[in-house]
């Protein structure tokens, strides 16, 4: 009996050791398939990727992405929006074995990317803030960008708060419709606190030019501005010159707190990360290249800099209250009768833009209360 008894604990042993070696085998096998396969990245810069703005936002996303397992990132700075943006890629391609490619400059897009992308059709490439558009451009190219125009109206809540000139400056780069969107929406957010203020916009011409920032600032400054923020590559020399100046910054890109921490307010950040995750995740496992990513607050691409020690309560409540709706969903910063510069209406009373709508990627207007002119 006692025999009998060990020998069938003898056999429920060996069953258990069977099943303990299949299941080893397999969660072997399914750990070598959710393995993510190897990756390599180029990330492709249009200056310095400590610039305080757009390339460090972008840098601090690689940063991140080069702790995910299986990814490789290689990495080029200040390439201009020129054929030389060609070269890179194709090297990166050729020479550092990339799949995905993250050309960040806008100027990189048209004619550029879509020059390279035809050629290497087994490479992926997503592009920052360009319009891609299906039937029309190649299925391995896409576009992602962020709803930032949310945080400059914000920025522009609390300019409004902190202003006693009741006149708010914005430094600019070029017209193009996401730069426009920030303009309007900073001066949206700053008359909806205060409906007679007005906001100066003056054009540098290029992303990074910083002899003409400097100027553009200090001009500002000398018609009464207070409140600055900008759309440039690097608001590095906006935001030292305003505070040299005695002036107050929301700032852009990135936290630029460090440079001036007497005049720093807030700030509208982007989060890239959120984005590179998405592409590089579909990558890795085979899903179709994302061809237009698009998010704000609600979705983790962009941020708000911590407020300066300076901003009072009540500007912190209203702008933390409008911020709160625009997560949940219930905030529309382009609506209801809305007239550009010129007396024109842009959006009629009664409708609605939402963040998605396409239109809002070609604006090609100043809104009421803008100081300054398109071309």
């Amino acid at each position: 009996m006692t025999r009998h008894l060990n020998r069938r604990d003898s056999l429920k042993t060996l069953a258990a050791l069977g099943t303990a070696g299949s299941l080893g085998s397999w969660s072997a096998l399914a750990a070598a398939q959710a393995k993510p396969k190897p990756l390599t990245v180029g990330v492709i810069y249009v200056g310095a990727r400590d610039d305080y703005g757009y390339n460090q936002a972008h840098a601090m996303a690689a940063a991140e992405i080069k702790k995910l397992p299986g990814v490789k990132v290689v990495e080029e700075e200040n390439v201009p929006e020129t054929a030389a943006v060609q070269k890179t890629m194709t090297g990166m391609i050729s020479q550092d074995g990339a799949g995905l490619l993250f050309p960040t400059s806008f100027g990189y897009f048209d004619p550029h990317i879509l020059a390279v992308a035809p050629k290497n059709p087994d490479v992926r490439f997503s592009h920052c803030g360009g319009l891609w558009t299906e039937g029309k451009h190649p299925k391995n190219v896409g576009s992602f960008f962020g709803y930032i125009d949310e945080c400059q109206y914000l920025n522009g809540v609390i300019a409004a708060h902190m202003t006693k000139s009741n006149k708010i400056a914005f430094v600019a780069a070029k017209p193009i419709p996401q730069v426009l969107r920030n303009i309007n929406a900073f001066t949206l957010g700053a008359r909806s606190v205060k409906p007679n203020i007005t906001c100066s916009v003056i054009f540098t011409g290029d992303w990074s030019m910083a002899v003409k920032e400097a100027e553009a600032t200090n001009s500002l400054a000398d018609q009464g501005c207070d409140v600055f923020t900008m759309h440039v590559d690097g608001p590095k020399v906006v935001v030292e010159t305003a505070a040299k100046r005695g002036k107050m910054v929301c700032g852009y890109h990135a936290s630029q707190a460090k440079l001036a921490p007497n005049a720093y307010l807030t700030g509208a950040e982007w989060n890239w990360l959120t984005a590179y995750k998405t592409v590089i995740e579909a990558a890795q496992t085979g899903k179709p290249h994302p061809n237009f990513l698009r998010g704000g607050l609600k979705e983790g691409y962009v941020k708000m800099s911590a407020y300066g020690p300076m901003v009072p309560d009540a500007a912190k409540k209203q702008a933390d209250e409008i911020k709160a709706k625009m997560i949940a969903g219930s905030f529309d910063i382009f609506k209801d009768g809305i007239k550009d510069n010129k007396g024109a209406v842009v959006v009629p009373a009664g409708k609605v833009l939402k963040q998605t709508d396409l239109e809002l990627e070609k604006m090609n207007y100043l809104v009421e209360g803008v100081l300054g002119s398109i071309g």
